[in-house]
């Protein structure tokens, strides 16, 4: 309840800081110029001069003044305590208050280089006026008030500084997770695209190629449809499998380490059958012992051999090569066709970037080049280095 009632208190001085100090100003002043005419302090049996009332007025303007102008307010209430000593003989005790509110500000609102330069210099002061108007009083408890006023001064201002850091430093984490989480949602939308388009791609090729040999077959070799047909009823079942098995994974938000489907180089053979029943011979080559790949190289492997071999289908004369190479350090992969006659042979499609990302996403590095009698190469080389036995 206490932060709920000091809440538009502080809103206000923060929002009218010139107000807040006229109304400290009354309270500072105006409470002793009450009990003086209410004969509650000490001096109110003394008549009120010319100087004790000047002192006042000047007490009054600078606590008001104080926000404005701090070491200006702190620099005239130390040369109007001097005047006032000279004077009178005693000290005025709202110019000290007037004085330390001064310090109190100028350690404050200024760095503690030049707050402690001006307090030391007005300390000085009011040290030498002493000396000036034999002034027998000691000023070590004036100086003493100033000076742990300029420390609570310091004080606050250190706090200030310290939650203005802190309140930054969580702004700039807040920034820094919401930069995380749309790089993050940014890079599930590329793997989901990326993996939706080498699913349907190859598989959609395969259907294209094979309804276009069954229309073409359908009056001269009726008997040669049924195989045709077959293979795009088998494609489209795989395709929806794959689908299928790739929005299930979407859905499956509790379990994070599910989020890449398990297919890899394992099923080479299977996809090698499949492009061989599509039309695509392919002469598959192997080099080093074959073993168990990390995760993402064995799914990147695979997914780069896929979209390579239908790159070949649609675009190549009907050949392929494709050369997979173990090593104690990485896998490579290289696969080889002749373009046919007007294709460049990388298509028209996200088939070549998707390949890249494939690559960038596993460390490792891919390129393509097509020859000058027509041969198009892709070659992918995938770091998984063989783990030493602890």
């Amino acid at each position: 309840m206490a932060g709920t009632r000091s809440g538009p208190l502080r809103r206000f001085i923060v929002g009218h800081p010139y107000l807040a100090d006229l109304g400290l100003a009354l309270v500072l002043t105006g409470l002793p110029i009450a009990g003086y005419f209410a004969g509650t302090t000490k001096d109110a049996g003394q008549p009120l001069t010319g100087p004790l009332a000047l002192g006042v007025f000047a007490a009054f303007v600078a606590i008001t003044l104080r926000s404005r102008w701090p070491w200006q307010v702190l620099v005239a209430s130390s040369a109007a305590m001097i005047w006032y000593t000279a004077v009178d003989g005693e000290r005025h005790p709202l110019l000290i208050v007037a004085a330390a509110v001064a310090a109190y500000t100028t350690a404050l609102s200024m760095s503690r280089r030049r707050g402690l330069v001006v307090v030391v210099g007005c300390g000085l002061g009011l040290y030498l006026g002493d000396l000036i108007t034999y002034q027998s009083a000691s000023i070590v408890p004036l100086l003493t008030f100033i000076a742990m006023a300029t420390a609570f001064g310091d004080a606050t201002r250190n706090r200030r500084a310290y939650l203005a850091e802190v309140e930054e430093r969580a702004r700039r984490a807040e920034l820094t997770r919401e930069e995380e989480a749309q790089r993050r949602v940014i890079q599930e939308r590329l793997r989901i695209a990326r993996e939706l388009h080498d699913v349907v791609a190859h598989h959609i090729a395969v259907i294209n190629v094979q309804a276009a040999a069954a229309s073409h077959l359908v009056d001269k070799r009726p008997d040669q449809v049924r195989p045709a047909l077959n293979h795009i009823r088998h494609a489209g079942d795989t395709v929806l499998k794959e689908l299928g098995s790739i929005v299930g994974v979407l859905r499956q938000s509790d379990d994070p380490d599910s989020a890449e489907p398990t297919r890899g180089l394992a099923r080479l053979p299977e996809l090698l059958e499949a492009m061989a029943a599509a039309g695509l011979r392919v002469e598959h080559h192997r080099a080093g012992d074959e073993r168990d790949l990390p995760a993402m190289v064995d799914l990147a492997a695979y997914r780069i051999v896929q979209e390579a071999l239908t790159n070949a289908h649609k675009h190549g004369t009907g050949e392929a090569s494709l050369t997979v190479t173990y090593t104690a350090q990485a896998i490579g992969i290289e696969v080889e066709n002749i373009v046919a006659t007007g294709h460049d042979g990388g298509g028209s499609g996200y088939g070549i970037v998707g390949m890249r990302e494939r690559a960038a996403a596993a460390d490792g590095t891919f390129q393509t080049c097509t020859e000058p009698d027509g041969r198009f190469t892709v070659r992918a080389l995938l770091p998984a280095p063989i783990e030493e036995p602890k």
